[in-house]
Parts: C-alpha cells; structure tokens; sequence
C-alpha cells in the first residue's frame, strides 16, 4: 500500500488542515454531499480555536486531501464544502465563475431580472442566499465564511450582472447558529427609496428590501402561483398566509372574480393592497388581518365560501425537534380550510418546512380533509422554481412542497 499523503506534500502551507474521524462518512462527501457534522470530526483545542468562517483544507481520517471547506467550530455544521480543488482561491475571480454559471441558468428560464440568483449549496456556494430585484441584488450571508468575504462577493456581483445596488440582510434564522450578527447594511450602490415594483405571472408585487420578511418576496413559489392562476378565471379566492399577495394577485391577473388576502402583518398587508392597486385590480381584492387559524375558523362561522382556498404557511417544522407539532399544525390548516371550499373547488396546502417530507406532508394533509368531513383528489404536486435548484445530496434544498387538491 502506498502511504498517505502529508499535508506538506500536496497542500498550501498557508491554510490549517481539519480532519474526519475514523466512522465519519468520508464516502457520502466524496460524492458531493456538502457539509460535515461536529461529531464527524476531530475537534482539539487547535481547531476548536480557528476563527468561525476559517478557509481549511478537510482530510478524511486517512489524511487523504478531499477538498477546501469553511470551518466553524461555533457550529453544528462545522464544515462546509467549498470546492474538491485544495488549491482553489476563494477570491472575486472564484465568485465571478460561480455567480456567472448561476446567472446563465435563470436567464434560460426568465427574460426578466428578478428571480433567486444564488440558491446555497446547490449553486456552489454554502450558506448563501441572493436574490435579484433588477437593479438591486439582496444577499443574505448565512455562513461564517461569506460574511467574512462580503468584499469580494460584492464585487463579484457587481461585475458579473451589471447591478449597481447591493444590500446585506442579516434577518437569517441561521446567522445566530454560525455566530453571526443581525445587522444589515448597503454593500454597493444605495438603498431603494420604496417597495420595488416586481413583475411575475402576469401581477405586480411590491417588495420592501429592508424592512420585508427575509429578501422582501418569495421567488420560490412562482410556478405554484401560475398552476393556481390557470384555474382561478371568474373564481372566488382566499389567500391565507398571503403575505405580500403571492397567491391571490397571481389569480386576479388571471381574471379570477375576487381575492381576500389574509396575514398576521399589517404591512405585508399593505404591500398586498399596492400591488393590487398597481395592477388595477383593487376593485376585487380585500385584506383581513389576522391569526390564519382563528380566521379561517370565522370565516366559516360566517358561512363564506371560496372557488379557490390557498394556505401557504411559515415553516411549521423548521427541525426535526419540531416535526410532530409541525405535521399536527399543517394537519389543522387542512382541517379549517377545507370546509370553506365549494363543491368541486381548488385547496392547495404548502409547506416550506425541509423537516417534513413530502410524504409526512401529504398524510397530515389528507388527514386534515378528511377529520373535516370532505372529500379530496389530488390534482398537482409542485415545488419550487428552476430558481431554487436542488442539491441532490441535500435534502434540505428541496424543502417546498405544495398540494392542490379538487375537493
């Protein structure tokens, strides 16, 4: 057998080196899983005392090199695959190559600039959530290691799509777990003045940058909204969860007869309400605010009835820890919702949640219909956009499900 490589003899001297224990599986890693747990690696006081967001080279328990990795030890991911090359350099000109292959993807699928332009892991780079708003582009930093090369990235962006304004959300639920401030700020350009104006399907939305729910809208759910809208000409629709009017504007574009958007948030609200009036539909949509829960259980005090009923949570089961208190909420919302339906209508259900697959999902579903005394057909099955590809060796990255159902 020949002896493992050294260190010294195949890597850059100038970057520390983290290890995988013996029953670590170095084999799911070679094949493109990206990320490695704490538990799977040598943690002494050497690499335990590296700064979160450290450049390192990762071995697997043999010493073999298996490629360049951002290393945390304040994190449950302690390590996360950057790129197999040990002597990559993570510089503009690395962040150029992948925001330009990421770029080259949407722009076969949107002739207009506005979709997700960076999707994490799946488009190369771990922890990274950007959005693009035409000449606006929100980044959300959820690792160590981009926020600690925000100088870089910015300018890799800049340079690559031409957009002169670059903004940080720091909002992610993440950045706690990597140690990482909540503090936003303007990386390149300015701030918007407004809400921005953001076509999709047909309807207008307005996305508030700085002060909205995570980049100021959701780009994940535009091929759902169009699947709904195809069915909504001349249909009375609730929209619940509704927050900015993902579901309800995209089925009055369409030509649906009316549209109640219901939201906890007052502002999403009001987001809602101007791009109804931005699209001229103002005359047929309505807002109520509120708990969805308690709403949907008024409205069908009130005796109301809808075409189309959409319900399109937060994540109800963000972790394993949450999953049975998730699938027994996703299970209520189906239970609440579906009496307000009309005989041979449309009910979708959705859930972000990445903890609950789609199965777990669809039986919490269905069962919810079914303790509401209704009957139910599935129609459609969707997911997110091409805008959110999939990492197929990380289930997490095809976290959105959504269930449309002729009840």
């Amino acid at each position: 057998m020949t002896a493992p490589l050294s260190p010294s003899d195949t890597l850059p001297t100038e970057l520390p080196v983290v290890r995988l224990i013996p029953k670590a599986n170095a084999r799911a890693i070679r094949h493109g899983y990206p990320w490695v747990y704490a538990n799977e690696m040598v943690l002494d006081r050497r690499t335990k005392g590296l700064a979160p967001g450290t450049l390192a080279i990762l071995q697997d328990a043999n010493r073999a090199p298996m490629g360049l990795v951002a290393f945390n030890p304040l994190s449950k991911i302690a390590a996360r695959m950057l790129d197999i090359s040990v002597d990559a350099v993570i510089d503009q000109s690395w962040f150029e190559a992948r925001i330009a292959r990421a770029q080259a993807l949407r722009s076969k699928f949107y002739d207009a600039p506005y979709y997700r332009l960076i999707h994490a892991e799946a488009d190369g780079l771990p922890g990274v959530v950007i959005d693009r708003f035409g000449d606006t582009l929100v980044v959300q930093p959820n690792a160590a290691w981009a926020d600690g090369l925000l100088e870089p990235l910015c300018a890799a962006l800049v340079a690559v799509t031409g957009a002169p304004n670059v903004l940080k959300n720091a909002g992610g639920r993440t950045r706690s777990l990597e140690g990482l401030d909540d503090v936003s700020d303007v990386l390149a350009g300015v701030l918007p003045d407004g809400p921005l104006p953001v076509p999709m399907n047909g309807a207008t939305y307005m996305a508030d940058l700085t002060g909205g729910q995570k980049t100021g809208l959701f780009y994940d759910q535009r091929p759902n909204h169009a699947f709904v809208a195809s069915l909504a000409r001349g249909a009375r629709v609730l929209d619940v969860f509704a927050h900015v009017g993902g579901f309800g504007l995209a089925a009055l574009a369409a030509g649906a007869q009316s549209a109640l958007a219901v939201d906890g948030s007052a502002p999403a609200l009001e987001l809602a309400q101007a791009g109804a009036d931005a699209m001229g539909a103002a005359d047929r949509f309505t807002t109520r605010q509120g708990d969805a829960f308690d709403t949907l259980a008024a409205l069908r005090s009130e005796g109301a009835e809808f075409d189309v009923v959409i319900c399109d949570p937060p994540a109800f089961a963000p972790s394993r820890s949450s999953l049975e208190a998730g699938l027994r909420a996703y299970e209520r919302i189906a239970r609440l919702a579906a009496p307000l339906v009309a005989d041979n209508g449309i009910l979708g259900l959705c859930s972000c949640s990445h903890a609950a697959d789609l199965s777990q999902f669809r039986v919490s579903s269905v069962r919810g219909i079914g303790r509401a005394g209704r009957q139910a057909t599935l129609l459609h099955t969707g997911f997110a956009g091409p805008d959110h590809p999939q990492l197929p060796q990380l289930a997490e990255s095809g976290y959105l499900k959504s269930l449309f159902f002729r009840v």
